[in-house]
């Protein structure tokens, strides 16, 4: 069986590993229950999102629908707001800071597969770590590559690809996203 090590670790393994689809099936069954719930009753919604997440802060807000790999993987800080369509590749840990925007039909990718077609056929995969400081904003339709991490206070601009590294305080965007601006 794969471990949570292993899959965390970086390293190449098995992702057609059954047990793991089987541990999966909980976090996808509390996942269609948090999309399926009425937009009116928060308090449940949030009652899931505990249950799902790997850690919710304070003040949080996530609006259906979410997606997501696991769950378990995703740590939220306090005062978090995420619009529609939020996806979540956590294979690996994903950490967003405190006081996070987040615009809609955002990606955020830990998993990554080799270049070699012989090991992609036999599913091989690998994980790497996703950070988003305090106080960025991620505009609509932006996707986060693995093991990237986000400076604080950045703003990433709708429609970029983040495929390294940005820094603090600034604005980057494109594809690949780049820093356009110090702030």
């Amino acid at each position: 069986m794969v471990t949570e090590e292993i899959m965390k670790s970086g390293e190449l393994y098995d992702s057609t590993d059954a047990d793991l689809y089987e541990l999966q099936w909980r976090y996808n069954d509390l996942m269609y229950e948090f999309n399926q719930t009425r937009p009116s009753n928060r308090r449940k919604q949030q009652e899931i999102l505990k249950e799902l997440l790997g850690d919710l802060g304070e003040g949080c807000v996530i609006e259906p629908p979410l997606r997501a790999n696991w769950g378990k993987n995703s740590h939220f800080g306090d005062n978090v707001y995420v619009n529609f369509n939020l996806t979540l590749v956590d294979d690996a840990d994903i950490y967003i800071g405190n006081h996070v925007m987040i615009g809609p039909n955002v990606t955020l990718v830990t998993a990554g597969h080799p270049l070699e077609a012989e090991l992609r056929k036999k599913g091989m995969q690998f994980n790497k770590s996703v950070r988003i400081g305090d106080g960025v904003w991620i505009g609509a339709n932006v996707i986060v590559l693995p093991g990237v991490t986000i400076g604080e206070n950045t703003t990433i601009g709708a429609g970029s690809i983040v495929t390294r590294d940005i820094p603090a305080n600034v604005v980057a965007y494109g594809n690949p996203c780049r820093v356009r601006k110090t702030l």
